[in-house]
């Protein structure tokens, strides 16, 4: 008899990962307001927490100038917020735990968020509007797929099962991905997105 296939493959490590963040969300929503914002300034990416002499002055002090660079990754302003994270984790983030395992994947994300923070540090130095949420993360796992997804002979379904040989083909160069339309007009709509929200 044939054994049924799931109608889902998401690797274990993303239905982890993604499970923490509404652990982390479903935790705070039963926090009164003022423990909320304890929460959010304490484990929030705040560039003005890393301006000179301010960093004791908020909760967790000096120890937040270094976790929050990506402990704000599992906080989410809303169960919206929170709801779209997931599923684009689960559609880029699966794709990229197939191909590095669970525990390169995590290293990967952690760095991403920490590399977006950098980035928002740089752009917004001393500003005090908390950042939250797995935005980076998950763009840096974006970035990573678009490297093969596009492989030939077409896009991969990351859910799809069986799992198809393209995962492990070598990634595709970089100048290969900026000559592949689809791999452009992928960049085109995720640029676009983030401009969208960002404005918004």
């Amino acid at each position: 008899m044939q054994r049924s296939q799931k109608a889902f493959n998401i690797p274990n490590v993303v239905v982890a990962l993604v499970g923490v963040f509404v652990l982390v969300h479903a935790y705070r929503y039963f926090l009164s307001p003022a423990q909320d914002i304890g929460v959010l300034l304490r484990y929030a990416f705040i560039p003005l927490r890393i301006a000179e002499g301010f960093a004791t002055s908020l909760p967790g002090g000096a120890g937040a100038l270094v976790w929050s660079f990506v402990s704000y990754m599992f906080l989410h302003a809303d169960w919206v917020h929170l709801l779209v994270n997931s599923v684009w984790m689960v559609v880029f983030g699966s794709v990229l735990a197939r191909r590095f395992g669970a525990t390169r994947f995590i290293l990967f994300s952690l760095l991403c968020a920490a590399g977006g923070a950098a980035l928002h540090l740089a752009a917004r130095w001393g500003d005090v509007v908390p950042v939250i949420g797995a935005s980076a993360a998950i763009s840096g796992q974006m970035a990573g797929a678009v490297r093969f997804i596009f492989n030939p002979p077409g896009a991969i379904n990351p859910m799809a099962l069986p799992v198809r040989p393209s995962y492990g083909e070598p990634p595709t160069s970089l100048r290969a991905v900026f000559r592949n339309p689809q791999a452009l007009i992928f960049l085109g709509v995720w640029f676009a997105l983030n401009l969208l929200g960002g404005v918004g």
